[in-house]
């Protein structure tokens, strides 16, 4: 039988810290108020941790607590200044994101002031010389409706005590941090920092990820147009492939630790034939290869199309020993090799293949956020107001199980998720290619 892997550990504490009792009166008028007894199952199976799947032991139950405004805040709403920061690669959504948090804080909160950090956590620091922005209800008006952030971002880390200095100078009491798991790590540290000072400042983190590899994030916003808009290259490489003879179209998407893009936009598209992903290793070469699966496609419907994911493969390669500004390894072209090999393995046969290479990663990235992920962002906005607000701090906001959730940021930056290999998600998407369960030569089940 083939092990299940990649599944997210039930974490063992979902409590969520404040800076101090809140005892404000919310100011909003419209609406019901989340009681705090209000919380979601982590876990909606009856698995047992302690014992595995096949255990007859009854779990604990365990629960994220509710998103949603509160009856009563820590922070006096007319004297609250809040800044919004956004770092990392960009990801469609961001800007909705910003509009969601500047227009809930003033309108509902009629806060004086909302900061906008300019080009990530370089921003928090003097030397670097960026001016903030004043984010305006009139500012961020149409900002929904173009890619990337209004505000800029950066990788690289930042020292939390340059970055709480900065908090304090600016007289900042809630501070929003968009970003995937290594930004929420750095708001971690901030957070310690703010703790160590016994600050009273609150920071409430947005997971933003373009691979949907957060930990209790489902899923990461921006993903679902990052799907459609690979979806559109794919179908680009499908007539290219066929518009040829011995025509194979190869698109390369983002996952660096993940195939979820991959797999999902293959999903969308039922003419993907190939879905190469990080968890699913596999052999160029052999009997049971990839090569020999193509040949095998190729002689009997005479085009095929194939996504990869950028972090598929890398056994296959050479590590490029560099990293990014974040840390991050950078990865060797997987797409290159695949395109050289596959070349190579026709051309010995005296056949001329047709080969068609699309890289819409950047485009990917940098679209505005379609509908669906515009109306998420905005109660993930919303809801990091408040949570904010009521003097909540080191959570992030999530959708989980079909509800918004404050998670703590230790248990979204503790792994990534991945695709599981067993799970019924991934037999779709190998029923929908036609792929084979395995392209390893071995024969081993992975």
């Amino acid at each position: 039988m083939k092990a299940c892997n990649f599944e997210s550990p039930i974490p063992k504490s979902t409590e969520i810290s404040t800076v101090g009792t809140a005892k404000i009166a919310n100011p909003i008028k419209f609406g019901n108020f989340v009681e705090e007894e209000d919380a979601v199952l982590v876990d909606i199976s009856r698995r047992s941790v302690e014992g595995g799947p096949k255990s007859r032991k009854k779990p604990e139950p365990i629960y994220f607590e509710s998103a949603g405004p509160r009856d009563k805040v820590y922070y006096d709403p007319s004297k609250t200044k809040c800044a919004v920061v956004t770092c990392g690669g960009l990801c469609p959504g961001l800007n909705d994101v910003i509009r969601a948090i500047v227009m809930t804080a003033y309108h509902e909160y009629r806060v004086p002031s909302v900061l906008g950090i300019q080009y990530g956590l370089a921003g928090f620091v003097p030397e670097q010389g960026y001016d903030v922005v004043d984010l305006t209800p009139d500012f961020v008006s149409r900002i929904h409706e173009f890619g990337g952030t209004v505000l800029g971002s950066s990788r690289g880390p930042q020292d939390p005590e340059a970055i709480v200095d900065a908090l304090e100078r600016m007289n900042v009491s809630i501070l929003f941090m968009i970003g995937g798991d290594g930004t929420m790590r750095a708001a971690s540290t901030v957070v310690a920092e703010i703790e160590k000072r016994g600050l009273s400042i609150s920071v409430v983190g947005l997971p933003k990820t373009i691979d949907n590899d957060i930990n209790y994030v489902s899923p990461s916003f921006g993903f679902d147009t990052s799907v459609e808009t690979a979806a559109m290259a794919i179908r680009g490489a499908h007539v290219e492939a066929t518009g040829a003879p011995w025509g194979i179209g190869l698109v390369k998407v983002m996952g660096r630790d993940a195939g979820f893009i991959a797999a999902q936009s293959s999903l969308a598209c039922q003419e993907v034939n190939f879905c190469l992903i990080p968890e699913s290793p596999f052999d160029i070469h052999g009997e049971n290869g990839f090569l020999a699966a193509l040949d095998e496609r190729m002689k009997k419907s005479g085009n095929a199309v194939i996504v990869v994911a950028e972090g598929a493969g890398q056994d296959l390669l050479e590590d490029s020993g560099k990293q990014d500004a974040s840390g991050n390894v950078k990865l060797s072209d997987i797409a290159a090799l695949l395109k050289r090999e596959i070349l190579d393995h026709f051309r010995k046969q005296g056949i001329e293949a047709t080969l068609k290479y699309i890289d819409p990663s950047y485009i990917i990235r940098s679209v505005p956020a379609n509908a669906n992920d515009r109306i998420y962002c905005s109660f993930l906005g919303i809801h990091a107001v408040h949570a904010g607000m009521s003097g909540r701090t080191g959570l992030v906001i999530s959708r989980w199980n079909g509800r918004y959730v404050h998670i703590p940021m230790a248990v979204v930056t503790r792994g990534k998720k991945r695709i599981s290999t067993c799970s019924n998600y991934w037999r779709a998407v190998l029923e929908s290619t036609g792929q084979p369960l395995t392209m390893k030569n071995d024969k081993q089940e992975q």
